[in-house]
């Protein structure tokens, strides 16, 4: 159940970044950004004043809100700095890089989040689970190389170093996701941690977007801003869910969601017309190729 949940999650999270794209073109990042998280938040709180006003109607449900102390709370609220530090770098880099390009890298992050397992939970890899993890790190050699066609050094580009960050900040977050979700109900962590990142995007909008904004990228309103909140909720329900089951792999769930790149890739090329598709393809295989043993090795 929890890797077909990881499976949905995957393709909601490709349509994400699809979204993320059309909104970014030629636009200001951290608005964009803020209305994510404005959007997120307003998705949940509903559940939340109902779980808190009116338990009996949805006690026995998935989206039921259980009240938790202090300490969860700060917990959850961490979640949200990580979380934020992921996205922040994230927006920039796919605003500036093909999403041909960002799609795989964003790909082999479950790489740094299988190390991260191993050396945590103590999570074990079979024989095809590992050949699905070296298929991906071979895809990220292949994938520069075709960046270097389309003048982008992987060394020396500072969109790909902010992408970069963002799979770090994301493999973080995904372990500390791992921890977080053996002693906070799913439902929680979503739908608190949506609400703080409001607060502390909020923020930053306040003291460093807004006093600069005449001399940065004006913010334009798009109506694909809503669906990034949208199809993002959506993706994160299902990932949390997932590894609430105690027999949850984090390493293998993170590799799944990855499969986004096949959404991502897709409107690359059939609707932002993005060159250089037949050797990305190759490096997409390669990622496609180890899902698949992913999932062998999981059965």
């Amino acid at each position: 159940m929890w890797l077909l949940l990881a499976f949905f999650s995957a393709a909601f999270l490709g349509f994400y970044d699809v979204f993320k794209k059309m909104s970014l073109k030629e636009n200001a990042v951290l608005p964009v950004l803020f209305l994510n998280t404005v959007f997120c938040g307003l998705i949940f709180l509903p559940f939340i004043l109902i779980s808190y006003g009116s338990p009996e109607l949805l006690q026995d449900t998935l989206f039921y809100v259980p009240s938790v102390g202090l300490k969860s709370h700060g917990l959850i609220f961490l979640k949200s700095i990580i979380v934020l530090s992921s996205w922040v770098f994230g927006y920039y880099g796919i605003k500036h890089l093909p999403i041909t390009i960002v799609g795989p890298i964003n790909a082999t992050r479950p790489v740094m989040v299988l190390v991260g397992a191993m050396l945590i939970f103590g999570e074990r890899l079979n024989l095809y689970q590992w050949i699905g993890v070296l298929l991906a790190i071979s895809s990220l050699y292949m994938l520069s190389r075709s960046g270097k066609k389309e003048g982008i050094n992987f060394v020396h580009n500072k969109w790909i170093f902010f992408v970069a960050m963002a799979a770090i900040a994301g493999a973080a977050s995904g372990l500390y996701d791992r921890y977080l979700l053996r002693i906070v109900e799913p439902m929680v962590v979503q739908s608190w941690f949506n609400i703080y990142q409001i607060f502390i995007m909020g923020s930053i909008l306040l003291f460093i977007w807004f006093p600069r904004r005449k001399e940065n990228t004006p913010f334009k309103w798009r109506w694909t801003i809503l669906f990034i909140s949208l199809f993002l909720s959506v993706a994160d329900f299902a990932y949390f869910y997932a590894l609430s089951f105690e027999d949850s792999m984090i390493s293998i769930v993170s590799m799944v969601r990855r499969g986004s790149v096949i959404v991502s890739f897709l409107f690359g090329a059939l609707v932002f017309k993005e060159r250089n598709l037949k050797s990305k393809a190759i490096d997409l295989a390669f990622v496609l190729i180890g899902m698949i043993f992913l999932y062998w090795g999981t059965k």
